[in-house]
């Protein structure tokens, strides 16, 4: 996207003076709940609570105040041994379960479509990792089977720990009670990415969404109560959930990854989200798993469009709508819902993602029926006069990789027409969903070249890629 000559803070104001329906990230939608559940305080005073450790307002790394109050609601609320509160996201949290669980050297069970912040961990603490690939579902990336894991741990019976996301970027959850009885009867620690689930625990016996990572009886769960809840984007919530993990060493990387100046404006947020699941929770979740079903009620109805809802263990706050039946593919589907001042999650393959949360209302959920009717009878009609229809290359890009094995030497930029067969230097990661599609050592295919100029194309980002189309790749093979 090329600079327009206005600043952030002016693009920020003119962004929410517009009146667009947010199917994004993050899930307090706007300033709405606060209001609706009595924090306007909070929103009106924002600068003013903006402060650093005064004398009252405890220490992030040292709590035994307010922040440790917080920390202990939310240990209530997951239902958890013990909860600590995050201001760096939740990648700063899966980073240091990482590193407290796993030494220099050790092995590493990670599912191949971990989020980047595990590949960083996995660099920083030199660590050694042992692929599980999830399965494709309608184009999407799926679980990791629990099969897959025990013959991960066949292959590598030294593994220390395994760390998956679940749910994924689409919604869809792993079968973790099982994966749990797998990795504990190795003796080994289960770290769960649920950074798109930190909503799945308040809802379980108001909604028929999977079993949360904590109930589920994984070891370390990392949530991203911004992404579906209320606090603000970068805050987060680490969960410990047994006594197979080391709280100090937990705390001990937290401390070195984490700001020294954390943000109580962040910290705050999660107080709020607190306040609001505790005092309006069961109100607000029950609303919202209503919301949802009457989406995909009336969805149903609406010709030529899928919306993905036969898929086990579906996080159903995810609406995963194809268009493909109507000739659309999924990029194109998410540009005319933005015509439509609608944004989108994700658009990828045939599918684009909206992203529902707790601050999601009636009104959201109308215009994106009303928009999604307007595109199917608009979209028909053009389909049924077009010989050639849209096609989009799906998520199967991101399953099995060929490991070239030992890579070492010098390095070089290629063009992506010319980087088929060679062995990647450096990660290659679209944004969203933020999964590395090539890691380095692996080879480059075809198919990941065709993708990624397909994504460039459309104006996406892409890491790893620099302005002139190049990636890095090793000039030999060792």
């Amino acid at each position: 996207m090329k600079y327009n000559g206005e600043s952030i803070a002016e693009f920020l104001i003119k962004n929410a003076a517009g009146d667009a329906i947010s199917f994004h990230m993050p899930g307090h939608k706007g300033a709405e709940i606060y209001k609706i559940t009595g924090h306007s305080d909070f929103l009106r005073n924002m600068v003013d609570l903006d402060i650093t450790e005064i004398p009252g307002a405890d220490n992030l790394f040292h709590a035994d105040g307010i922040i440790a109050e917080t920390a202990k609601a939310y240990s209530r609320i997951y239902g958890v041994k013990k909860s600590y509160l995050l201001v760096n996201g939740t990648s700063c949290g899966i980073v240091a379960a990482i590193l407290a669980c796993v030494g220099e050297g050790e092995r590493i069970i990670m599912a191949r479509n971990c989020h980047k912040s595990v590949y960083n961990a996995v660099r920083l603490g030199k660590i050694n990792a042992e692929y599980v690939y999830p399965s494709l579902v309608e184009g999407m990336a799926g679980a990791i089977s629990p099969e897959d894991i025990e013959a991960a741990f066949d292959r590598c019976p030294d593994a220390r720990a395994v760390i998956l996301p679940s749910p994924n970027y689409y919604g869809i959850c792993s079968d973790i009670k099982a994966i749990v009885k797998i990795v504990h009867d190795r003796g080994r620690v289960l770290i769960v990415d649920q950074a798109h689930g930190a909503h799945l625990k308040m809802m379980e016996g108001v909604a028929d969404l999977p079993l949360s990572a904590e109930s589920s009886g994984a070891d370390i769960i990392i949530n991203s109560t911004h992404k579906t809840l209320a606090s603000f984007t970068q805050s987060a919530i680490l969960n410990v959930n047994s006594d197979r993990v080391s709280e100090e060493k937990i705390e001990d990387v937290l401390q070195i990854i984490e700001s020294t100046s954390p943000s109580y404006l962040l910290m705050g947020s999660l107080d709020v989200n607190r306040a609001i699941i505790e005092e309006h929770g069961d109100k607000l979740f029950e609303e919202w798993a209503k919301r949802v079903n009457r989406f995909y009620d009336e969805a149903s109805r609406i010709k030529g469009i899928k919306v993905m809802e036969d898929i086990p263990l579906l996080d159903k706050t995810k609406l995963n709508i194809d268009g493909s039946q109507l000739g659309i593919s999924g990029s194109r589907l998410a540009s005319m819902l933005s015509d439509r001042n609608i944004i989108v999650e994700l658009a990828t393959g045939s599918i684009v993602m909206c992203m529902t949360g707790i601050g999601t209302t009636d009104e959201h959920i109308d215009r994106l029926i009303e928009a999604i009717n307007e595109i199917s009878k608009e979209a028909g009609d053009a389909y049924n006069n077009c010989e050639e229809h849209e096609k989009d290359i799906s998520e199967k890009v991101w399953t099995m990789k060929h490991i070239a094995g030992n890579c070492s030497g010098e390095t070089m930029r290629v063009s992506l027409e010319n980087a088929e067969g060679m062995c990647a230097a450096d990660y290659v990661i679209p944004y969203p969903p933020g999964v590395p599609l090539v890691c380095r050592g692996e080879i480059v295919t075809k198919e990941d070249c065709e993708y990624v100029l397909n994504l460039i194309s459309r104006g996406e980002d892409v890491l790893g890629v620099d302005d002139c189309g190049r990636i890095k790749v090793y000039k030999e093979l060792k």
